[in-house]
């Protein structure tokens, strides 16, 4: 997938006099630790596992946000040049974190890449950067948190262990529900307005059959080709596929045809975000989405 250019930083003097005498990377005064997440999807794993150990701040949290619009603040860079921990998406997504922890000048905090940790490689030159819908990466960023959590506060080691073993135990749920979806779905064909939710249909063994240019455009803010889009619209009046997964928290001309043939040729829509609902938790949101999957599927 091609790397989003997405965000912008809006900081300018603003974000000088708010830095103006603060120190960096320091746990607060009632010795909490202080963690900056770019999005509230990572800032939700890590109050889970940390619990009242933590102050977390999510920096993109607006459920009705376009993500791409997201600009960080003077207050987004304060957070940060007090952050003990960074969590960042990485893969080119939230390149605002490093922007902002280089004017901050915080080279004390620990900074977990989810995409580094995920170990996932560009194919072709292209990369899915959105690996919070893959469910192993998770795990793997929970052992990191664990670890640097332990570090900032060795005292409640146990307390962060024990969180995580019963986080862990919800992502093995998640992954079981997964396989059992993919011994009876695997091959059905879907369809996607962007690459957000793919890992997850990939684990569901489902066959995305969006032409690659149409996602690619419209991940990218291109415009598509007729041809493309006109293949693409074909997907639903041929039903060729059993749902259309839609970015909720995108929308252009392109995306709302697709949207309408979908529901004209009553092809079942799964809601997706790219950022945690009101409401939710990680858990719950992954397995609200299971839920959707199946239930389009069984139609």
């Amino acid at each position: 997938m091609q790397k989003r250019q997405l965000l912008a930083i809006a900081l300018g003097a603003t974000a000088a006099l708010a830095l103006a005498g603060c120190s960096s990377g320091a746990s607060g005064d009632d010795g909490r630790i202080r963690v900056v997440a770019s999005t509230n999807v990572y800032g939700d794993i890590a109050t889970t596992i940390a619990g009242d150990a933590v102050d977390v701040t999510s920096l993109m949290k607006d459920p009705a946000q376009d993500p791409h619009s997201f600009e960080a603040s003077a207050q987004s860079q304060l957070a940060v040049s007090k952050a003990d921990i960074l969590i960042e998406n990485g893969g080119g997504y939230d390149d605002f974190m490093d922007t902002l922890r280089t004017g901050a000048k915080n080279d004390a905090a620990t900074v977990l890449n989810v995409v580094d940790i995920s170990g996932k490689k560009p194919v072709d030159g292209e990369l899915n950067e959105h690996v919070w819908y893959d469910v192993p990466t998770i795990g793997r960023l929970t052992d990191a948190l664990v670890t640097a959590l332990s570090k900032a506060d060795p005292a409640q080691k146990a307390t962060f262990e024990k969180n995580a073993a019963a986080f862990t135990t919800g992502l093995d749920a998640l992954e079981k529900r997964e396989a059992e979806l993919k011994a009876k779905y695997a091959g059905e064909g879907v369809a996607i307005t962007e690459p957000v939710p793919l890992y997850l249909l990939d684990a569901i063994g489902l066959d995305n059959r969006t032409p690659e240019k149409f996602s690619e455009a419209i991940e990218s803010g291109n415009d598509v080709s007729p041809v493309v889009l006109q293949e693409t619209l074909r997907l639903f009046t041929d039903r060729q596929v059993r749902l259309l997964a839609y970015n909720e928290q995108t929308s252009g001309a392109e995306t709302t045809r697709v949207l309408a043939a979908a529901k004209q040729a009553d092809i079942p829509v799964v809601p997706v975000t790219e950022t945690l609902p009101s409401g939710k938790d990680y858990l719950s949101w992954m397995n609200a989405n299971l839920d959707a999957v199946a239930g389009a599927l069984a139609k």
